[in-house]
């Protein structure tokens, strides 16, 4: 299965082609180093031949002999790994160095050119396998020639162990190289992948309400990004505009309707035609209720333009407003906040919630409505609670319902908690209901707060 990890696969594409290149590169050096030593070792077997043919002689009875031994010790020395070997074809005798002991270099049976020097592998002490350079040479004496075979030869176990030793200084040097390059790897990785992380901040910050476009500064491949998701917010940002222009357009055409069908109802009451005026009614208020709800909605703002507000200004517009109303006239309404408390909210949502919670509970109250605010962690909870009657267990999870009124008896569409749960759902909290301090019902919700 394909990780989705765009840093992963980018990792592990970087460890794959270090891998690949460093075993390549690694395989190549020992290859080169391998063949250097191979012609340092020819060099050096050639520069053996010709000492040897200086310094080979032949006595009268024509038995070959070194006039001097060459200079490395390693002739001396019993299967050293380093030999020489003179072969006379006229006797067949040979002359060869002490370190061959009483064995022989393997030369083949094919005789080269005389004055060429041939290179092939041979066999030596101990079933060994050497590198032999050999040369077909004539010596000519006051009495004869003699055609001498020399060959100097190595051992290529010395040739390997060179190699070898190189090929663990070159893997434990390639090991350091691959550790620097794969933390490079990661650092740039890191680094290439930054602007992401600018941009998921950037967008977070259109999301709490903080920007209405994303204003990152980034590099010039991801600026294109940047531009489409922009306009993407633009083009939504326009759409909704227009789209709550047409509904509340459209449940504004409805209200000049709907006030002559209650203009008619009264006319037919005042015929005595009762029963077609409550039908009317009806309809009319359902209809009402629709409109007033879609109106709501209208208004409701898109949670990713929110501004930060401060929450005592709205309550104290509030309560000035609704202190003119008959039901407020005789009620005492308190405002228990601190001037610094804000909200990431839009002002006209909040005014939508706090306005229905505060009317709901002017309604119901006996003498007393208070709002207040309390810090749960990184949200404010805000809280309208009077000193009513208060709200029955079985009721509180109906209470918010569209069209649900407590009391029957009472003016209203029952829209209101209705209203307020649709405008808090966009900002992913909810009302909650309980008993009130003051004996009555508390209506809060949670908000995040700006510290």
């Amino acid at each position: 299965m394909k990780s989705r990890s765009l840093r992963l696969r980018l990792l592990v594409s970087h460890f794959l082609a270090i891998f690949v290149v460093l075993g390549l590169t690694g395989l190549g050096l020992v290859v080169l180093f391998e063949r250097h030593v191979e012609r340092r070792a020819g060099v050096e077997l050639n520069t053996y031949l010709n000492q040897i043919a200086a310094k080979l002689a032949f006595d009268d009875s024509g038995k070959a002999h070194l006039i001097d031994d060459p200079g490395d010790p390693r002739f001396d020395s019993v299967f050293s790994g380093l030999y020489w070997q003179v072969e006379d074809e006229g006797s067949g005798k040979i002359v060869r160095s002490r370190s061959l002991w009483d064995t022989r270099i393997g030369l083949p049976e094919d005789m080269p050119p005389i004055g060429d020097i041939e290179v092939h592998a041979a066999t030596g002490p101990d079933n060994s396998i050497l590198l032999v350079h050999e040369r077909r040479l004539i010596f000519s004496t006051s009495e004869r020639e003699n055609t001498a075979r020399i060959a100097v030869a190595v051992d290529r176990v010395e040739l390997k162990s060179a190699t070898s030793a190189f090929a663990t200084e070159v893997a434990l040097a390639l090991c350091t190289l691959g550790t620097v390059l794969i933390i490079s790897a990661w650092v740039q990785v890191s680094v290439g992948l930054r602007p992401l992380r600018t941009i998921q901040t950037a967008i977070a910050a259109i999301r709490e309400g903080k920007a209405s476009r994303l204003k990152a500064d980034v590099p010039t491949e991801i600026t294109p990004l940047v531009d489409e998701v922009n306009g993407l917010l633009a083009a939504q940002e326009s759409a909704l505009t227009k789209a709550r222009e047409r509904a509340s357009d459209l449940a504004h055409g409805f209200k000049t309707p709907l006030t002559a069908l209650k203009t008619d109802v009264g006319r037919l009451r005042d015929r005595g035609q009762e029963r077609i005026a409550a039908d009317i009614e009806t309809t009319s208020r359902l209809m009402q209720r629709q409109i007033e709800r879609e109106l709501a909605k209208a208004r409701i703002r898109d949670t990713n333009n929110t501004a930060e507000v401060g929450v005592l200004q709205i309550v104290q517009g509030l309560i000035r407003t609704l202190k003119r109303t008959p039901q407020a006239e005789t009620k005492v309404i308190t405002a228990e906040l601190d001037a610094d408390v804000v909200l990431r909210m839009d002002r006209d949502d909040l005014s939508d919630v706090l306005g229905n919670l505060l009317e709901n509970a002017i309604k119901y109250a006996r003498k007393t409505v208070i709002i207040r605010a309390k810090r749960e962690g990184a949200m404010m909870q805000l809280i309208v609670e009077d000193d009513g009657a208060g709200v029955g267990d079985d009721l509180r999870n109906s209470i918010t319902e569209r069209g649900m009124r407590l009391d029957q008896s009472r003016t209203g569409s029952g829209l209101g908690l209705a209203i307020v749960t649709d405008v808090l759902d966009v900002y992913a909290s909810e009302l909650m209901l309980g008993r009130s301090r003051l004996g009555g019902l508390s209506v809060s919700f949670m908000i995040p707060f700006v510290e």
